[in-house]
């Protein structure tokens, strides 16, 4: 039999379907759901401690106004004149961070303590009084972190994990927590150096003269110091929790 339009035996070719009127059949195209627009964003970054701090700048910022005094003092000897520069200083750099959009809690902490200061050195009426919170507020600080080794759990990993939303499991891993040890040890030597030596001057002849001097220079270079430990044991803490084939934080403290 021969085939419509063709040879015998070879197989009918299929026509397009067509409507009555000889147009072809458009079909509707079922369109594909968009991709989730953030499936691949990068998941939020939790703060860090530093973060939570107001970063490298909010620590700086923070010893701004004892800078200030310090210099107001010697410069121009005059207590009221001192005290007044300093907390200008402290209002200045709250304001600052507000208008550049920057945590302005680190500010605002700092203007509250160099108004308490402030208050001690009026009330004392001697410049060396308003370092006195500070000293004390060292042997405090101190004294938190050492008994926080003691009791194993050191303040360091305790803040870091807190602040990060990473529970506190670490304290099962021999090693994080022989870090974190270290870390918060750094930081009782910081405090307690602080403490002793400042506390020393506050009581000697050279209070007028180096107190001020020392207490900056006390500041932030040795909390430089104990922030490379706690990065170190941050970093500990993070390989342990990378490491192949273990949960993380698994080793049980003896």
């Amino acid at each position: 039999m021969r085939g419509l339009g063709g040879e015998p035996g070879a197989p009918r070719r299929e026509e397009p379907e067509t409507e009555a009127l000889g147009t072809p059949v458009i079909r509707d195209e079922v369109d594909e759901p968009d991709p989730d627009p953030g499936a691949d964003a990068p998941a939020p970054r939790n703060p860090t401690l530093l973060d939570q701090m107001g970063g490298i700048s909010g620590i700086v910022a923070s010893g701004v106004p004892v800078v200030v005094f310090v210099v107001a003092q010697a410069v121009a000897g005059n207590l009221v004149a001192s005290i007044v520069a300093a907390v200008a200083s402290a209002l200045l750099v709250a304001g600052w961070r507000l208008t550049r959009g920057e945590a302005v809690q680190p500010a605002l902490s700092g203007l509250l303590g160099v108004a308490v200061c402030a208050f001690i050195a009026w009330r004392t009426g001697e410049a060396k009084g308003f370092f006195l919170l500070g000293i004390w507020t060292s042997l405090i600080y101190g004294g938190v972190f050492l008994l926080s080794v003691i009791v194993r759990r050191p303040l360091v990993g305790v803040i870091w994990h807190l602040v990060n939303g990473e529970g506190q499991a670490w304290r099962r891993d021999v090693a994080v927590r022989r870090a974190f040890d270290i870390a918060s040890l750094a930081w009782v030597v910081v405090f307690g150096a602080r403490f002793v030596v400042q506390r020393w001057l506050y009581d000697s002849v050279y209070a007028d003269t180096w107190l001020g001097w020392v207490r900056i220079a006390m500041g932030v270079p040795l909390a430089a110091v104990a922030a490379a430990v706690t990065v170190w044991a941050v970093r500990r803490s993070r390989q342990a929790q990378a490491r192949p084939g273990t949960r993380p934080h698994s080793r049980r403290a003896r």
